[in-house]
């Protein structure tokens, strides 16, 4: 019979007819036997992993039953994906795994193997252990993950590890990382997760607020970084979608693992590209996806029907093992099929004939391990289908019962996990790297430029006060580690990480492979293993390459796990404009629109020498203390710029402020400094960046005419100072904002709204680069804003 089966019902009635019409065996295989000839799966295992499978299965039909009520609000399943569990059972349940949206199987039995672990009940190796009766259901961890799921769909509060605000499988104590990504944007963090398990055998454990959290319980509603748990052999499984076989991040982080194996950097990840033949509507070519993933240099391959249960699990242990031992990235390949449609409303006739359709069902992994059990007389035919129904009669009871929980009821909770600013530990975590400034190896502190120590050697410019800022941090804190291209043997394309790796090693401070995802993916997986990572990107323009890993990856993963992940990581990006001598778009990049759109981040930008360390400090210390992502853009301009008024004043350069130094080493986040020019109080000028010193000497000009001027450098663009910024500007009643960036979205709309929200009344002007990227030589010159621009905005607003 042919169907285009897109309704539950019918699913259901095919798998009964399927299953009624199997053949019994007069022998019955000893359960703890293999379940069948040649197989390392048991009857035992193969019984529990039915249930794993069954309570998935039963989940999307229960998903499919909300939402037609209006109930539930997410129906993506994982019918005909089942066979995942197999792979849960090869892998063990501290391996940390981050899981495509149809691994529902693996979630529930990954569920399952950590319960029997928990309780000490007898587990095969590598495999999921319980109850094999068939009249008593699903067991207490599959009913848990039965309910952790629907909480999901539901968009409950209560749910465990998103707490409603996505349906997402995760799970902090299962070692289930949560992931939202439908095109593969979790490989990159997946390969920094497995270099970082291998990089921390070679850092020292080290103590305070910057190391790693040791393995135990944690204070209630404490973050928790379960990298200290996962143990030095673990392997990494990430799981997705043969569509993403395609994406540009997903080929980064095949890339990055061949490239870093290639180079002798052991990388123990296990991708499982979870092979349906389609990306929504649009099939794979046929043979395409075992060409790209067999192809991969530096990947080992493997191939398995992922609806044939022992296969599947043979073939997923085999690989597991194969990581285990090497160390070496491998990729398992599983050919499944997507049951149901994509999701609740897509209607699959449009798109597919009825007879593929029919060849799908035909291949229903729960069927296929129907008949294996079947025919190893471990079940008969009524049993499968009792089984079935007590399984499914437990998850639509369990669905009944979210139905009645609480939903995130107003703006504060939905954004509760997103950024926790905690200053008052952040300037302790500054103060007791202090107390190690002043240590026994304080006389080491050398700033890397000269070997000369930073509070002897005189004045220094913002590269090199970022470098001696940098050294305190790999000295103070082991866990700390450098990293970008070209900033190890050649010091950065500016300078500014020179002579690091030379002080601390190869293992702290090295270079990556020319790829911004797959840098930022590194880091991602660092942070979230216990390293704090300092990656570089040379020009900010690169970092549009890859945003993604910040906006999509590294920003989401406290709000999706309510801060049981977090990612902290300080990101240095050379940017804006302003490059004397070596110019064009691409090295001169004005646009910071999409930094400042990422909710929860931290986008600081130090003008000069003075403030470089302190906010650098106060950075690495929020990502410690908060978890935070913190971006430090350095102005590629003010680099290497010593003076201020006139050639040889030095105004602009600074002595290094140590960690205990003014203020405690730190400024505190979303604090602006001002300046007061000329004894008047005529203007007040708002910037950060270039903007500073240009308004500095603009300021300077107009007090020679007899015009006060109050500079105001915000520092931070996320979050913006809003408080000075209403202070600052209610002193005066006329506000210029100097914006480098351009007119249209740029820093100055920010700080408008933040005036026109607090009910500024006095008088304001905004004066910008012009929107356009920025040309090659002199040309730029008539784009960017510029001093004399800045002096002629005053003289207009003070002439109103």
């Amino acid at each position: 019979m042919l169907s285009d089966v897109t309704t539950p019902q019918d699913l259901d009635e095919r798998f009964r007819e399927a299953v009624a019409g199997l053949p019994g065996t007069a022998a019955r295989r000893p359960s703890g036997g293999p379940v069948r000839d040649g197989s390392t799966l048991t009857g035992d295992q193969a019984l529990e992993l039915f249930d794993a499978q069954l309570t998935s299965r039963h989940l999307d039909l229960a998903a499919r039953w909300l939402r037609s009520f209006g109930e539930g609000y997410y129906t993506v399943g994982s019918s005909g994906h089942e066979g995942n569990a197999a792979v849960a059972a090869a892998l063990r349940p501290t391996d940390p795994a981050l899981l495509h949206y149809r691994s529902g199987g693996f979630y529930c039995a990954r569920a399952a193997q950590a319960g029997a672990a928990a309780t000490g009940a007898p587990d095969p190796p590598g495999g999921v252990a319980g109850d094999d009766d068939p009249d008593d259901g699903i067991d207490e961890p599959l009913a848990a993950a039965a309910r952790d799921v629907l909480r999901g769909v539901v968009a409950s509060a209560d749910e465990p590890i998103a707490g409603g605000r996505h349906k997402v499988f995760g799970n902090a104590d299962l070692h289930v990382i949560p992931t939202t990504s439908t095109i593969g944007s979790h490989l990159p963090r997946a390969v920094g997760i497995g270099f970082a398990i291998e990089r921390l055998r070679k850092l020292h454990t080290g103590t305070g607020p910057f190391a790693r959290p040791g393995p135990g319980p944690r204070p209630a509603g404490a973050d928790r970084t379960t990298g200290s748990d996962w143990p030095a052999d673990a392997v990494v499984v990430c799981s997705f979608g043969d569509a993403s076989v395609n994406h540009a991040s997903a080929t980064a982080a095949f890339n990055t693992a061949g490239w870093c194996d290639h180079g002798g950097l052991r990388i123990p990840v296990l991708f499982v590209c979870e092979d349906n033949g389609l990306g929504i509507s649009v099939r794979s070519p046929h043979g395409w996806v075992a060409a790209a993933l067999g192809s991969r240099p530096g990947i080992r391959y493997f191939a398995a029907d992922g609806c044939d249960l022992a296969q599947t699990y043979d073939v997923a242990r085999e690989a597991a093992d194969w990581v285990r031992r090497h160390r070496r990235p491998a990729v398992l390949h599983l050919s499944t099929v997507r049951l149901m449609g994509h999701a609740g409303a897509d209607a699959e006739a449009a798109y597919r004939q009825p007879a593929e359709i029919d060849r799908d069902v035909a291949r229903d992994p729960l069927v296929g391990t129907a008949r294996l059990l079947a025919e190893a007389g471990l079940l008969t035919p009524d049993e499968l289908v009792a089984r079935y129904d007590e399984v499914g009669w437990q998850v639509r009871r369990i669905a009944e019962e979210v139905l009645t929980e609480p939903k995130l009821d107003s703006a504060a909770d939905v954004v509760a996990p997103l950024a926790p600013r905690r200053p008052v530990r952040v300037s302790r975590a500054v103060a007791d790297a202090a107390v190690r400034a002043a240590g026994p190896g304080a006389a080491a502190r050398a700033t890397t430029f000269g070997d000369r120590l930073p509070e002897e050697g005189g004045p220094l410019t913002l590269a090199q006060t970022v470098n001696a800022t940098l050294a305190d941090a790999l000295l103070d804190h082991p866990r700390t580690v450098v990293f970008g291209q070209d900033i190890a043997a050649k010091g950065g394309v500016h300078g500014v990480t020179k002579g690091l790796r030379d002080r601390f090693g190869p293992t702290r401070v090295f270079d990556t492979l020319l790829d911004e995802t797959s840098l930022l993916g590194l880091g991602l997986g660092a942070g979230l293993a216990g390293i704090l990572p300092v990656p570089e990107i040379q020009y900010l323009a690169y970092l549009h390459n890859a945003e993604d890993q910040l906006r999509g990856e590294a920003a989401t993963m406290r709000f999706f796990s309510r801060g049981a992940y977090r990612n902290p990581m300080v990101l240095r990006v050379a940017g804006l404009a302003y490059q004397e001598g070596f110019g064009g778009h691409f090295h001169n990049d004005n646009s910071v629109a999409v930094l400042r759109d990422v909710p929860g981040i931290v986008l600081a930008v130090p003008a000069r020498a003075d403030d470089a360390a302190p906010m650098l400090r106060s950075c690495l210390a929020s990502a410690a203390v908060d978890g935070s992502v913190c971006v430090f853009l350095e102005p590629v301009g003010l680099y290497h710029t010593r003076d201020l008024y006139t050639e040889g004043d030095g105004e602009w350069l600074a002595h290094y402020v140590g960690p205990d130094g003014w203020a405690a080493g730190h400024v505190p986040i979303g604090r602006a400094r001002v300046y007061g020019v000329g004894s008047a109080e005529d203007i007040t000028i708002i910037t950060f960046g270039n903007g500073v010193r240009m308004s500095l000497r603009a300021a300077a000009r107009l007090a020679s005419e007899g015009i006060g001027s109050r500079v105001v450098d915000l520092r931070w663009l996320a979050p913006l100072p809003t408080a000075d910024i209403i202070r600052e500007a209610s002193a005066t009643g006329r506000v210029l904002i100097v914006d480098e960036t351009r007119r249209s979205g740029g820093v100055g709309e920010g700080i408008i709204a933040a005036l026109v929200d607090a009910g500024y009344v006095g008088s304001a002007r905004r004066i910008a680069s012009v929107d356009t990227f920025i040309p090659l030589g002199p040309a730029a010159r008539h784009v960017l804003l510029t001093e004399d621009a800045i002096t002629q905005g005053a003289h207009t607003l003070l002439a109103r």
